[in-house]
C-alpha cells in the first residue's frame, strides 16, 4: 500500500514539473516560415535587416513566449503589453499554443548571444 502511494505521488510530481504544452519545434518551424519572420529578423532569425530589430535565434523560450504574448496584448494592458504595430499585427492570429510552438522553434536555433561575466 505504501509503495503504491509513494509511486503515485512521484509520478504525479513529474506531471506537475512539466508544462502541459511545452511547444513543438516542428510546428513552430512551419508557422515561422509561413509568417516569413526572416524578412525582418534575417537568415536563421539571427541577422536582422535593421539594427533596431532583435536577434531571436537561441533566445530563452520563456522570454520569447512572453514577448510574443505581450505583443498580442498590445495597448490593452499598459503594464504587460508591448506596443509595436508590426509585431502586434503579426501575432494576432495565433493561439497561445501557436506562440509556444513558435518560441520553442526559435529557441532551438543556434544563436550567437554573448554573456559577459
Amino acid at each position: 500500500m505504501k509503495f503504491a502511494l509513494v509511486t503515485t505521488v512521484i509520478l504525479a510530481s513529474f506531471c506537475l514539473l512539466n508544462p502541459a504544452h511545452a511547444g513543438s519545434i516542428d510546428k513552430g518551424r512551419v508557422i515561422v516560415e509561413k509568417a516569413n519572420c526572416a524578412a525582418c529578423h534575417g537568415a536563421g532569425l539571427n541577422a536582422p535587416i535593421l539594427p533596431a530589430y532583435p536577434k531571436l535565434a537561441g533566445q530563452y523560450v520563456d522570454y520569447l513566449y512572453y514577448s510574443l504574448k505581450a505583443y498580442k496584448v498590445g495597448n490593452s494592458n499598459a503594464q504587460y503589453g508591448r506596443n509595436n504595430a508590426v509585431m502586434g499585427s503579426q501575432v494576432q492570429a495565433y493561439t497561445d499554443a501557436d506562440l509556444q510552438d513558435i518560441s520553442a522553434y526559435i529557441a532551438s536555433l543556434p544563436g550567437n548571444f554573448v554573456i559577459k561575466k
